[in-house]
């Protein structure tokens, strides 16, 4: 039961990601300069944690599941900055991925640190 909780809790959180991504603007008041990449940082740093909890049912070599997750989380924010690009009113950047990597990275990394 556990299992498939895991995975349709990463499931729907890309799903709301993308939810987001397909909006032309987002009701986010301004707050300081590089607000956008620490919002992009800390909701991959969610995925990240949920990607480990999913992917822990099905490798159980550590630094395997910790590549795997941090792998699949940056290819989905590559895949979500190239979404963006074709929605009016957004962009794709390289910098939004490298946050969006970044944060998933710190969560596994973390995760697998204190061996959730």
């Amino acid at each position: 039961m556990t299992k498939i909780l895991d995975f349709t809790s990463l499931f729907l959180y890309c799903l709301f990601i993308y939810s987001l991504s397909d909006q032309p603007t987002l009701p986010v008041p301004d707050l300081f300069p590089v607000q956008d990449k620490v919002l992009h940082a800390g909701a991959y740093f969610i995925m990240g944690v949920l990607a480990w909890r999913s992917f822990k049912h099905l490798l159980n070599r550590p630094i395997i599941l910790a590549l795997f997750s941090i792998t699949f989380c940056s290819l989905y924010g590559l895949s979500d900055e190239w979404h963006q690009s074709f929605v009016g009113g957004r962009c794709s950047d390289i910098i939004d991925w490298l946050a969006d990597s970044g944060g998933a990275g710190l969560a596994v990394f973390l995760v697998y640190q204190l061996g959730w």
